[in-house]
């Protein structure tokens, strides 16, 4: 039964050059018939008696909406979805957010902000196509805690292009001097169709060496430790009790809603996907049908690979005791030789209660992840 929502605002006031995300520029776009579309949906999709524990609003950028648009926004969540109370955050940008639409999203129930930093080296955010500077990121925090947030989080990517680990030490440090309770921080990965592909492909792109990327990761490892963050999945962490609610529901391989353009959902066993470009997106909810481009019903093999390879992404690893609950059968008896050969790698540290990634294995964890796949 699923307990939480995503839900896509696909607008963006400009495009960076690594997203690959379902995105396009506000300048000219229906947004307010898109707002009312998206409320049809909330109503034809969710179950009304299912109390939901967590909403995201993801994008695109969220909060390059007007207040107005905003207020319009939270009003069809809050009217629409069966939400008293939980973990409500709006991913933000540095930059974007005027005390009156904090004052908006504060009013109608939001509790955690998720702003996209990315790096605090302006000339580094240049060339990956933010539009913010790092000055803009001390005064979005500020703001965002005048107006009463403390659950504020920040995004943080490394093995940019020309960065180098000082580089990367310098930006982890200013983030952590701001004492937030969550940090998430991912390397880059270079998709299909967004500038950075285009530019590698013509060898105009000078990225750090996996050498290089691993140093870096381990140097965010060390200093969020020595910063007592916790770090509870391979790119998150968290102060204690801080840990991502919403994003711990990927991880623990549960159920939910995905709403909007382009959004994905998983829900009685079956994992969707919704139109991405607007038209085709609202022309079916317009018609009073759900705006559904895929799905699929996953089989129990896949569940349980599912279970696997989300699960060990957390610190914690996958419980045994949940994979009975869930599959009726022990881990061993499915996983038997993939347990063995991580266990001999030292990538995995398999006891009596759980399944978990090794420190080592951490940096490998695609491989491991890779090898609970097509065995069953």
């Amino acid at each position: 039964m699923a307990k939480s929502a995503y839900i896509h605002i696909p607008f963006c006031e400009h495009i960076c050059h690594y997203c690959d995300f379902n995105k396009v520029f506000m300048q000219g776009q229906p947004v307010d018939e898109y707002l009312e579309m998206l409320g049809q949906e909330m109503r034809q999709r969710v179950n009304k008696n299912n109390e939901l524990d967590t909403i995201f609003v993801g994008g695109g950028t969220p909060t390059a909406l007007s207040a107005k648009q905003l207020e319009k926004l939270c009003r069809e969540i809050n009217e629409n979805l069966p939400f008293s109370q939980g973990e409500f955050t709006f991913e933000a940008n540095p930059g974007d957010l005027t005390e009156d639409k904090l004052r908006v999203l504060k009013e109608h129930g939001v509790n955690r902000l998720s702003f996209g930093v990315q790096s605090f080296n302006d000339e580094l955010l240049k060339g990956i196509g933010r539009s913010h500077k790092s000055k803009d990121v001390y005064s979005s925090v500020e703001s965002a805690q005048k107006v009463g947030f403390t659950n504020i989080s920040i995004d943080l990517i490394y093995s940019l292009p020309k960065q180098t680990e000082e580089d990367f030490r310098d930006t982890l440090k200013k983030a952590l001097e701001l004492e937030l309770p969550h940090y998430s921080a991912y390397s880059l990965i270079v998709e299909p169709k967004t500038v950075f592909y285009n530019l590698m492909r013509k060898g105009k792109l000078s990225l750090p060496s996996q050498e290089q990327e691993a140093a870096m990761y381990e140097v965010l490892i060390e200093t969020m430790e020595k910063y007592g963050v916790n770090q509870y999945e391979i790119s998150n962490f968290a102060k204690a009790g801080y840990e991502s609610k919403h994003n711990l529901v990927y991880w623990d391989n549960n159920e939910y809603y995905g709403l909007g353009a382009g959004a994905h959902g998983y829900i009685n066993g079956v994992r969707y996907s919704n139109f991405g470009p607007l038209k085709k997106y609202m022309e079916p909810i317009a018609a009073g049908k759900v705006p559904t481009i895929q799905e699929h019903s996953v089989t129990r093999e896949e569940m349980m690979e599912e279970e696997m390879f989300l699960g060990l992404r957390k610190t914690e690893g996958v419980s045994k005791s949940v994979f009975i609950e869930k599959f009726g059968c022990p881990i061993e008896s499915v996983f038997q030789s993939s347990l063995e050969e991580m266990q001999n790698r030292k990538l995995l540290l398999v006891d009596d209660e759980r399944v978990a990634l090794t420190k080592q294995g951490r940096f490998l964890g695609n491989e491991v992840f890779q090898s609970f796949l097509g065995v069953i």
